[in-house]
């Protein structure tokens, strides 16, 4: 497997075969049509989607704030997480149009508190792609939203910070990994995973993580999904220290970080299954060129073939042409 994606640019230039055009023009009616991919209907519209995670989000703020003011965190407030923003996240992670989170991630303000929402419906689409069972996958959902609950025992002088953290800053933003392991770790009926991945989601396969410095052997499964899910999502969204990096910046990061940093089985499957969802979806290029999606190389998603204002692009043919980011 590993030859097989251990870098996505291998695979050389070449001029469209007539098999490939005719798997183009059949595409393009479908996409044209709107009949591609239509027995997958939306769970809810985008408004609505965007709604209930908005409201989540609300609501998330608000609990951290209490953890926060009360030093600890019960079992009540995990109750609630499960009972009113679990299944907006469940819901969310189902829609099979999930490219929409990327609009979400860069209209948000309150970043500390979206990105528990955004790593829990990633997190929770990955463990439906890896067909968890409902259990098993209410519980990922959960170890993902409270994945970051130690960040609430960090000051907010450090948390907020615009500039560059100072040395001593930065081993304290670490510790939120320990601080969030010693909120969680005995809560009544809560399932281990959900405490390790508060402490584990910053470790890495290579050894390189922290705070423990853990190789992949030991790294909890429900870690790795939200390892994954957390730096997808940080690297996609405005924070108060940088913009948003470019959709296909974030995938090339990803990919590079394949072998080492994550579990590339793991993340060749979200990758894969995320890029699937943009068949059909308009994207703007960096060359501001906007673009709908009629064809992804599964050797190389990037590479993908548009249908533009002025005909067809082969972006395997465009070194110097990527996509910017999902319009919808």
């Amino acid at each position: 497997m590993k030859n097989r994606i251990g870098k996505l640019n291998y695979k050389p230039f070449s001029p469209l075969t007539i098999p490939e055009i005719d798997i183009i023009m059949t595409q393009l009616k479908k996409v044209e049509d709107g009949q591609l991919n239509s027995t997958e209907q939306r769970a809810l519209s985008k408004g609505a989607i965007n709604k209930s995670i908005n409201e989540a989000s609300v609501q998330m703020k608000r609990l951290f704030e209490d953890i926060r003011n009360n030093g600890n965190l019960q079992l009540e407030t995990i109750q609630e997480i499960q009972t009113d923003i679990a299944p907006v996240l469940m819901e969310a992670a189902g829609n099979p149009d999930v490219h929409y989170l990327f609009e979400q991630m860069q209209a948000s303000d309150a970043y500390t508190y979206n990105h528990n929402i955004g790593v829990g419906i990633i997190a929770t689409y990955i463990g439906r792609k890896l067909g968890f069972s409902k259990e098993n996958l209410s519980t990922l959902t959960l170890a993902a939203t409270l994945h970051d609950v130690g960040k609430t025992r960090i000051p907010e002088s450090v948390l907020g910070k615009r500039g560059k953290l100072t040395a001593s800053e930065y081993e304290e933003m670490k510790r939120h990994t320990i601080y969030g392991y010693e909120l969680l770790k005995d809560i009544p009926g809560l399932p281990p995973s959900v405490a390790l991945s508060a402490l584990q989601h910053h470790e890495r396969e290579d050894g390189n993580g922290y705070p423990l410095g853990l190789t992949g052997i030991d790294i909890h499964h429900h870690s790795k999904i939200v390892a994954i899910a957390d730096v997808f999502h940080a690297m996609s969204s405005h924070r108060v220290y940088h913009r948003a990096m470019p959709f296909y910046q974030v995938i090339e990061q990803m990919n590079r970080d394949m072998f080492g940093k994550f579990n590339p089985e793991i993340l060749l499957l979200f990758v894969t299954q995320l890029m699937s969802t943009l068949v059909g979806k308009e994207v703007m290029l960096t060359n501001q060129q906007k673009g709908t999606i009629i064809m992804i190389d599964p050797y190389d998603p990037l590479k993908a073939l548009l249908n533009t204002s002025t005909g067809i692009v082969d972006l395997r043919m465009e070194a110097d042409c990527r996509i910017e980011r999902i319009i919808g």
